[in-house]
């Protein structure tokens, strides 16, 4: 297919963060069916949602019932009904959610992946997790190891990165490599220390590695932890690094955009990064783990 038409949503918290986490996820599933029905009917193909979507940016906490709001992946119900919604409107949806492994009890940062016909094709569990003051990701999840997934789905090769991973350029390589297309980039990022590399890191990684990069960030802000403002600025990139488009930085959104894929073959043919790597003189990069 030459042409895909991407969608992300972003969107602020839509209840108050001293209620049950399983009222918190209703509010916000309430508030995201409208968009998913209009991207549904603009005939959006693939559609992401902001990191954790159901859920605040509960990591400034270290309150003991955020893991309330985990659920299993592919059978928990946000995910099946998900795959209701992809099926109706033959869309592949990628749903980050907070996750539970059934078998070990560990708790995963987590994006399930569907393809168009409903089916679940897989998950992404976020590779790299912050541990410094206001992100205390590592009390809520463990570290994935998902082998750098691409999901073949009805209209592309689908890559997922989520959030702090955007930092790290090995997995973007990694992805592309392995043959992503396009790849989202579900964040819950805040104004201040890193704004000004969201609009450089990512076009960066779509221009090393000839590819497609949806990126969504939530918006407003979250009390009582008030670390920051949300700052939304959700974006397409093209493979040539450049933003296509632009969401607004304040406002709950659906952002729709038609990628031309054959950018991706034409791009890569014409800068052949893959051919020129030296991989046999990375060691370094990998030596002391």
């Amino acid at each position: 297919m030459s042409t895909v038409r991407g969608g992300l949503i972003q969107m602020g918290l839509k209840a108050s963060t001293d209620q049950h986490p399983d009222v918190i996820c209703q509010a916000m599933i309430n508030a995201h069916l409208p968009l998913i029905d209009e991207a549904g009917k603009q005939g959006v193909q693939v559609l992401s949602f902001q990191e954790v979507f159901t859920q605040p940016y509960f990591c400034p906490s270290q309150d003991n019932k955020w893991y309330a709001s985990a659920e299993s992946i592919p059978d928990g119900p946000t995910v099946t009904l998900m795959q209701q919604y992809a099926a109706k409107y033959k869309m592949v949806i990628v749903v980050p959610i907070y996750e539970k492994d059934d078998v070990t009890g560990v708790y995963y940062n987590t994006a399930a992946v569907i393809d168009a016909d409903g089916s679940y094709l897989g998950k992404y569990r976020k590779t790299h997790i912050p541990q410094v003051a206001g992100f205390w990701e590592k009390f809520f999840f463990k570290p994935g190891s998902s082998d750098w997934p691409v999901f073949n789905t009805q209209y592309c090769k689908l890559g997922v990165y989520i959030c702090y991973d955007r930092h790290f350029p090995e997995g973007w390589r990694a992805l592309a490599l392995n043959g992503a297309e396009y790849i989202v980039n579900p964040s819950a990022t805040v104004a201040g220390l890193s704004e000004y590399l969201w609009k450089l890191e990512q076009p960066a990684a779509a221009a090393a590695n000839g590819c497609w990069i949806g990126a969504i960030n939530r918006v407003g802000t979250e009390a009582p932890w008030n670390i920051g403002e949300f700052y939304g600025q959700s974006y397409f990139v093209n493979p040539r690094g450049q933003i296509q488009k632009c969401a607004s930085r304040d406002r709950d959104e659906l952002l729709v955009y038609d990628m031309d894929m054959a950018m991706v073959g034409d791009v890569r043919n014409q800068w052949q990064f893959f051919r020129d790597r030296r991989p046999s003189t990375y060691g370094p990069l990998t030596r002391g783990e």
